[in-house]
């Protein structure tokens, strides 16, 4: 409307059309936000959505890096892990620690997490509503980290991270995809089955090697052979 037609309106003293918000109809949807740690950790340790929270001293958020290349995920965790608040800290993190060190990865270098942040009474399996509650959580974790390898340790998680109810053995040994990011995923035995089946371990060496060639090569042998070093490492945790 140029200066003449308005000034001609304004004499009939009719008041000319005007958009209301004329922002409204250019907006967009905004995308959803993703928490940032703070607050996704805020949220987890106020949990309440299922019984879990009734029997917890703490909740046990994660551990490590935030910017890590790979990413570990258990089950749930333990009595030392609801003691301290802190994933895989009894004798199966001893030996996860291990593992790491095994392939070149200290224990600060990785982000380690499970897919429960509470325990379960008696270190009992995760049940199917605890899971669809709680693994958001997780989800979240994993998109702010925006890992390069997911290592699965164990069977639940490993079923819960691949959507299947394959064995682990035939998981083993492959390269999946975790969700539709397309992120590479290996399987791997739990620590705490290990120190059951110590006989495994060479078999848990081989998937952590697998999981190390995804990622760039520094640190890691690559003869095909478990270094001494690595084998006496791991032999010390048997006990």
């Amino acid at each position: 409307m140029n200066y003449s037609h308005r000034a001609y309106l304004n004499t009939l003293e009719i008041l000319a059309w005007q958009q209301r918000n004329p922002r409204a109809a250019d907006s967009t949807p905004a995308c959803p936000r993703l928490p940032d740690w703070a607050s996704l950790q805020s949220r987890v340790a106020a949990c309440t959505a299922c019984g879990l929270h009734s029997s917890r001293t703490q909740t046990v958020f994660g551990t490590g890096s935030r910017t890590a290349s790979l990413m570990v995920i258990g089950e749930a965790p333990g009595f030392h892990e609801d003691q301290q608040g802190e994933p895989f800290v009894g004798r199966a993190g001893q030996l996860l620690t291990a593992m790491l060190k095994s392939i070149g990865f200290e224990r600060s270098q990785v982000y380690i997490a499970n897919i429960l942040k509470c325990r379960p009474p008696n270190n009992r399996d995760p049940q199917p509503e605890e899971v669809a509650q709680c693994t958001p959580f997780l989800d979240q974790q994993i998109i702010l980290i925006q890992p390069d390898v997911i290592l699965a340790v164990g069977r639940i998680a490993s079923h819960y991270l691949l959507k299947t109810r394959s064995s682990l053995e035939s998981l083993r040994g492959k390269v999946h995809s975790y969700s539709d990011r397309q992120i590479p995923l290996i399987v791997t035995y739990h620590p705490a089955y290990l120190l059951r089946n110590p006989i495994d371990k060479k078999k848990a060496y081989v998937d952590l090697r697998f999981a190390r060639t995804l990622l760039q090569p520094s640190g890691a042998s690559t003869n095909g052979t478990i270094p001494l070093s690595a084998q006496q490492t791991l032999s010390r945790t048997q006990t």
